[in-house]
């Protein structure tokens, strides 16, 4: 298990170029370390998980460097999304903007329940661009058009309403919530769960018929694993399995 935390406490856990390159890196290291099962994503202190885009550091020499780094952004969160690891945001605060998409683009949300989400751009004369792709994928669209078109914040509560939360729990609660669903995560094989995660977001793309003829394709992978077979083979004789993770 892995928990990576953005440690920018007093700016509200914003946003910049180095918590991006940051959280990059982490989840990089976690990619390659065959030890690792699992990412934890969350927020230093109670206020925030992600305030969303630091309006004063996301600069660089030029416009041209200016767009590049937020396109890292974007990057990111394909990078979160094609990792072979579950992802599950801890998120200790607020969630807006930025921070609203960096939760999303995790693959589970737990939340405290104090935490607010949306996203306020529209308040500043601003539109939430680079999160519109995982939001979109996450959210009913009328209810994400809302958000946008208002800037009006949404309680954990009725995110989870809707689906995009997973867990609300008092703040007293937030660490054991997080440990119990990670543990039932990485109780499981290795393998089948970066299959099933890498193909689950794949096929969300595709044609119907494309989807189905990858997803039996898919399958076919699954049924020649090691792992599918000693968990059958678990089941009939009625013990815990044991994964190899091939």
């Amino acid at each position: 298990m892995t928990t990576i935390t953005i440690e920018r406490e007093e700016r509200r856990n914003a946003i910049n170029p180095e918590v991006v390159e940051g959280i990059s890196a982490a989840l990089g290291a976690a990619e390659d370390d065959q030890a690792v099962a699992a990412v934890i994503l969350t927020g230093s202190g109670e206020r925030a998980f992600c305030a969303g885009g630091d309006l004063g550091g996301m600069t660089g020499d030029s416009r041209v460097d200016d767009h590049f780094l937020r396109s890292n952004v974007g990057d990111l969160f394909e990078a979160m999304r094609t990792s072979r690891l579950p992802i599950v945001a801890r998120v200790n605060g607020h969630a807006l903007a930025g921070g609203f998409g960096l939760m999303l683009a995790c693959d589970l949300v737990v939340a405290v329940d104090d935490a607010e989400m949306g996203t306020p751009e529209i308040n500043l004369g601003l539109w939430p661009f680079m999160i519109t792709a995982v939001v979109q994928r996450d959210l009913p669209r009328k209810v994400a058009l809302e958000l946008m078109l208002t800037g009006r914040r949404m309680s954990a509560e009725e995110a989870a309403g809707w689906g995009f939360v997973n867990r609300v729990v008092p703040r007293v609660d937030l660490d054991a919530a997080v440990a119990e669903l990670t543990a039932s995560i990485t109780s499981k094989s290795p393998l089948i769960a970066a299959l099933g995660k890498r193909s689950f977001y794949r096929a969300e793309d595709m044609s119907h018929r494309d989807a189905l003829e990858y997803l039996a394709g898919m399958l076919t992978v699954c049924l020649e694993s090691e792992d599918t077979v000693e968990g059958v083979t678990a089941f009939l004789q009625k013990r815990s399995p044991e994964w190899k993770g091939r």
